[in-house]
């Protein structure tokens, strides 16, 4: 009976060790691309996964809306803040051999604009050029659904464009791709202006390659 005793937890614990082995490792689905230098790495990981909008975006998602996020971090480990200027990072996407383009990112008004006033989609048209124009557009009908989704797109972005010495910022991008999520299979995250703000020197800008990403 002691043998027995000793026995059973040592075959649960076998095939436990067994199923573990024998499954994918969920980390390495979840694992963003990044790069890093001088002090700072800069991770990216496109939401390619509707589910992923979810508790940001329980009512409309932006991904619905032909807009991509994409979760960015910034982490300083050098002993100076640094500046990002959010408003110059880019995703560029490589649309055919000859034609390369470098989509804006959207401010939370930009967003609820593309998400909810949706240009119509000719199917058989050929795919249309990016990036696509932003702001200067009208004000009008800017509902309670479009303050929701504006304030929702707010607050989950990146909060800040300055990283403290030794410490993280992040948040959510945002890039209109008209649904054309198949743009990822060659997208890069262009990030080229940042600097040091105690001695102001320029940084070398990023270029975080995307292309391993794709849509599910």
């Amino acid at each position: 009976m002691r043998n027995a005793a000793i026995a059973l937890p040592l075959f649960v614990a076998c095939a436990l060790a067994s199923e573990l082995l024998a499954a994918p490792p969920q980390a390495s689905l979840k694992t963003a691309s990044l790069e890093s230098h001088e002090g700072l790495t800069i991770s990216a990981l496109p939401w390619t996964d509707p589910a992923q909008y979810k508790e940001k975006f329980p009512k409309k998602s932006p991904y619905a809306g032909g807009v991509l996020a994409v979760q960015v971090a910034f982490r300083n480990d050098s002993d100076e803040s640094i500046r990002v200027n959010l408003e110059r990072i880019r995703l560029t996407v490589q649309l055919d051999a000859d034609n390369r383009q470098e989509v804006p990112s959207l401010n939370s008004e930009e967003l609820a604009d593309a998400v909810l006033k949706p240009k119509a989609k000719d199917p058989t048209a050929s795919r249309p050029k990016l990036p696509i124009p932003v702001g200067g557009g009208s004000k009008g009908g800017r509902d309670k659904h479009w303050t929701e989704l504006q304030t929702e797109a707010q607050n989950a972005s990146v909060p800040t464009s300055v990283v403290a010495a030794h410490s993280t910022v992040q948040g959510l991008l945002y890039f209109d791709l008209q649904d054309q999520f198949d743009l990822l299979q060659n997208a890069h995250l262009y990030v080229p202006q940042l600097t040091q703000m105690q001695s102001g020197r320029s940084m070398t800008f990023f270029d975080i390659d995307l292309s391993r990403r794709s849509t599910p």
